[in-house]
């Protein structure tokens, strides 16, 4: 019997160019993964040089406005002061928990209440870079039964859709009987689409803030990426900011929020115990620090989160100016003068209250977190006068833009 060998050379020399290019695909995944790993490392040096601090080299001056501020007006929290990428003063002021008399550090996690909405605005713009959304995209293209037309992503941002606030719709038992029970975002998208709630006004009349229009925006995320809105936030925007101790808790998720820090309200005995509406979250429902929040800042100033057009957009004025100097933009209100462009936020909700702002043009960025939901923060001039900056407060201003002291 004849046997007949076959050649093996062209099968010898295919699998000796399978086996190159494998090889040189792992080293050069391999070597984006190290290039990746020496950037994250050299980030998370610069992030700790950005935070480094000394209470020897304190400012004077915002050490006893701050002492003042607590001992006179009842500020209990933790505050960050920040000038041209030096941290000015930090301190910690009161209790965690009153009952437990629990102190704060420099790292407790405060609820941010509405000052979530600068970060839930970064992440969906980010979505906008990657040309996964559109801002003139309307929310019924991703919930089709959404009972609102019109409403676009932009209108959102903005505060312009003229959409009812859900806090005020879902806190009859008739809409939520189980009040002990969190609500999602997807569940809040299908009570508005079951019961229609009417609307504030037509989209685009006027601009009137609400908690829905960013609930909304974190359920677009959602629904965009099939991620969890905290898993999104902390791939894509807390991550890249080296925003360690920042978190999405939501009462969908967590029987109970692991924070240690308790909200009061205005007077200690009042501690506010959370329910089924620190379930939504993007308007509300983000954890974080005065350092985090200052990483932030730097992360969005050294571009690492958005393009500069990008923030110049999310930045600019999009209603008409109150007081001819404060606007809102995309998760910022703003205030604008010919030396200063400012934007900023305030948060409020069960027993937090909070302050971010950040002076663009003379890079000051102002960090104040409470835990005891009191007047406090509404006393902040003489702070504003220290670091050189407008004052930012309602009825800081006349109808021509004046300043009128306290």
């Amino acid at each position: 019997m004849e046997v007949t060998v076959k050649p093996l050379f062209k099968h010898s020399l295919f699998f000796v160019l399978l086996i190159a290019f494998a090889g040189t695909s792992m080293v050069s995944c391999t070597s984006t993964e190290k290039k990746r790993a020496k950037a994250e490392r050299k980030q998370h040096e610069l992030d700790s040089l950005a935070l480094v601090y000394d209470p020897a080299q304190a400012d004077g001056r915002i050490d006893a406005f701050m002492q003042r501020l607590h001992s006179r007006s009842g500020f209990n929290g933790n505050v960050l002061v920040a000038k041209q990428g030096k941290v000015l003063y930090q301190n910690t002021f009161g209790w965690a928990d009153y009952l437990m008399k629990d102190s704060l550090a420099i790292t407790s996690q405060f609820e941010l209440a509405s000052v979530s909405k600068p970060l839930t605005a970064t992440g969906i713009l980010r979505l906008v870079e990657e040309g996964k959304i559109r801002l003139d995209q309307t929310v019924d293209e991703f919930f089709p039964d959404f009972p609102y037309p019109d409403v676009t992503i932009k209108l959102l941002l903005t505060h312009r859709s003229g959409l009812t606030n859900y806090l005020y719709f879902t806190d009859k038992k008739e809409i939520w009987p189980d009040q002990r029970k969190g609500m999602s975002n997807a569940e809040v998208m299908a009570l508005l689409a079951a019961h229609k709630p009417a609307k504030y006004a037509n989209p685009d009349v006027r601009f009137f803030y609400n908690n829905t229009n960013y609930m909304v925006l974190a359920a677009i995320i959602e629904k965009v990426t099939g991620q969890d809105f905290a898993v999104y936030m902390k791939e894509n925007v807390f991550a890249p900011a080296g925003m360690k101790h920042t978190a999405v808790y939501s009462k969908a998720v967590y029987e109970k929020i692991p924070t240690g820090v308790i909200g009061h309200d205005k007077v200690w005995r009042r501690s506010v115990v959370q329910n089924f509406q620190d379930g939504p979250v993007g308007d509300k429902g983000i954890y974080s620090t005065v350092q985090d929040l200052y990483l932030f800042d730097r992360a969005l100033r050294d571009g690492r989160l958005l393009k500069p057009e990008t923030l110049d957009s999310a930045y600019a004025g999009y209603s008409k100016p109150t007081k001819n100097v404060f606007n809102y933009g995309f998760g910022w209100r703003t205030y604008e003068t010919d030396n200063h462009q400012v934007v900023y936020h305030t948060g409020w909700w069960h027993g937090f209250r909070n302050i971010y702002v950040r002076d663009i043009t003379k890079d000051i960025t102002i960090v104040l977190l409470t835990n005891l939901a009191n007047g406090s923060l509404l006393h902040l001039d003489e702070l504003y006068h220290i670091v050189d900056m407008p004052v930012i407060r309602q009825g800081a201003y006349s109808t021509e833009g004046e300043y009128m002291a306290e």
